[in-house]
C-alpha cells in the first residue's frame, strides 16, 4: 500500500498541520454554514465540473427557491432547470431532483446517513456519497475528487493516470488511515481546500504548503509532472445554423429538446447542423420549409455563437427570419411553442441559446410588456 512508509505518528503530525492550516485559511462558503446534508448534497452536485466562484450565486439562488427536500421534491421540473440554467451538465440536476423525490417519499425527507442507502440514489456516485457522508454525518468516508487525487498523487507519489476509473480505487484504498482520529468533515474539506488553493494543477505553491515536508513528489522533484493524466482528444467542431423565426404578432418559435441526450429537455431556437460545402442560407431556407413546415422571408444572418462542450464545439450562425403571411404552424414532431421573448424567460435555455435570446432582447425586438 502507498501508505506503508507512514506510521501513526507521521499521519497524526500530517493531520495536525493540515487541519491547523485549514482552520486559519478556509474560505467562507455558504454551504459551510452548517452540516445540513441537503445543502451539502446540492453544493457537491453543483461543484462537479464547475468552479467555486461560479457556484456560489447559483447555490444561494437555488436554496432560496428550494430551501428544503420537500420544496425541491415538489417543484416543477421546468423551474428547477431554470434555476440551474447556465451551470451546464443538466443531467446532474435532473438526477438530483429524482433522488430528492425518493428521499422525500421513502425516507420521510431525511437524507439517509447509511452510505449504502445514500449511494443507491440516482446520480450519487462514490465522490458525492463520500463528501456528503463525511461532511454532514462525520462518517470516515473517503471523498475522492480531482483536488484530492492531485494532492495525494503528489503526497504519496502515485504515478497512475488519474483519468482512469480504476485509479480512483487506489486513492480510496490509501485514504482510510488519514481519516482516523480526526473529524472526517474537516479532514476531507481541508484536502479539497489544499488542492484548490495551494496544490494547484499548474505551478503548485509548495513553499506555502503546510504539509510540504511529507510530500514524496517534492522530494523526488516530480511535483510539476504529477498527477499523470492522459490528454483528452481534441473536441470536434460542428457547423450549425439557428433560426430566430418571428411571427407577424411578435412571437418567436422555440423548440424543446428530447428527454434524453445532450441538453435533454432544454429549450432552444430551431437549429440544425449544416454542410460547409453548401451555401448555409439556402440550407436554412430548406430547414424552415421541410423540417418546420412553413415558408419564411427576409432570412438574414445576424449573430455568430461559439460554444464548447468537453467533446464538441458548436459553431452557430444565427439567422433572423419572418413567417410568410400569418403562418404560426406548429411542427408535428417534437415539442414546439410560439412565445414572446418575455415569456421565454421562464424557460431554461443552454448557454449558447441564452446568448441568442439576450441579443434579441438587447436589440429591442419588442417592448417589456411581452406583447
Amino acid at each position: 500500500m502507498m501508505t506503508d512508509k507512514w506510521n501513526s505518528t507521521d499521519i497524526a503530525h500530517f493531520q495536525e498541520q493540515l487541519l491547523e492550516w485549514y482552520d486559519h485559511n478556509q474560505r467562507v462558503l455558504p454551504w459551510r454554514e452548517n452540516q445540513d446534508p441537503y445543502r451539502i448534497w446540492v453544493s457537491e452536485v453543483m461543484l462537479q465540473q464547475t468552479k467555486v466562484d461560479t457556484v456560489i450565486p447559483y447555490f444561494n439562488n437555488f436554496m432560496e427557491k428550494f430551501p428544503s427536500i420537500k420544496d425541491l421534491a415538489e417543484a416543477e421540473e421546468e423551474k428547477v432547470l431554470k434555476a440551474w440554467e447556465g451551470l451546464g451538465y443538466y443531467s446532474r440536476v435532473r438526477n438530483l431532483q429524482h433522488a430528492v423525490k425518493e428521499v422525500h417519499e421513502k425516507y420521510e425527507g431525511r437524507v439517509p446517513s447509511d452510505p449504502k442507502l445514500f449511494s443507491s440514489l440516482k446520480g450519487v456516485g462514490p465522490y458525492t456519497a463520500g463528501a456528503v457522508m463525511s461532511i454532514a454525518y462525520e462518517l470516515p468516508e473517503p471523498a475522492v475528487d480531482g483536488n484530492v487525487m492531485r494532492v495525494f498523487s503528489r503526497l504519496l507519489c502515485i504515478e497512475e493516470d488519474i483519468g482512469k476509473a480504476k485509479t480512483r480505487k487506489t486513492f480510496e484504498a490509501a485514504l482510510p488511515p488519514f481519516l482516523e482520529n480526526v473529524p472526517p468533515s474537516q479532514f476531507n474539506q481541508a484536502v479539497m481546500e489544499l488542492g484548490a488553493m495551494i496544490c494547484t494543477p499548474r505551478s503548485p505553491g509548495c513553499l506555502l504548503c503546510p504539509v510540504q515536508e511529507f510530500c514524496e513528489a517534492r522530494m523526488q522533484g516530480k511535483e510539476q509532472i504529477l498527477p499523470i493524466k492522459e490528454k483528452k482528444k481534441a473536441a470536434k467542431a460542428r457547423e450549425m445554423a439557428a433560426v430566430v423565426l418571428k411571427s407577424p404578432d411578435g412571437r418567436f418559435l422555440f423548440h424543446q429538446r428530447e428527454e434524453k441526450g445532450l441538453l435533454a429537455k432544454m429549450w432552444e431556437f430551431p437549429n440544425a447542423g449544416t454542410k460547409q460545402e453548401e451555401p448555409q442560407a439556402e440550407q436554412v431556407q430548406v430547414f424552415i420549409e421541410e423540417h418546420i413546415g412553413m415558408e419564411a422571408v427576409n432570412i438574414e444572418p445576424v449573430q455568430y455563437v461559439e460554444h464548447a462542450f468537453s467533446h464538441l464545439i458548436w459553431n452557430i450562425t444565427v439567422y433572423e427570419a419572418e413567417t410568410k403571411d400569418n403562418d404560426v404552424t406548429i411542427p408535428e414532431e417534437g415539442h414546439w411553442k410560439w412565445m414572446t421573448l418575455k415569456e421565454a424567460e421562464a424557460y431554461a435555455f443552454p448557454v449558447s441559446h441564452q446568448k441568442i435570446l439576450h441579443q434579441q432582447q438587447g436589440e429591442g425586438k419588442q417592448d417589456g410588456s411581452g406583447a
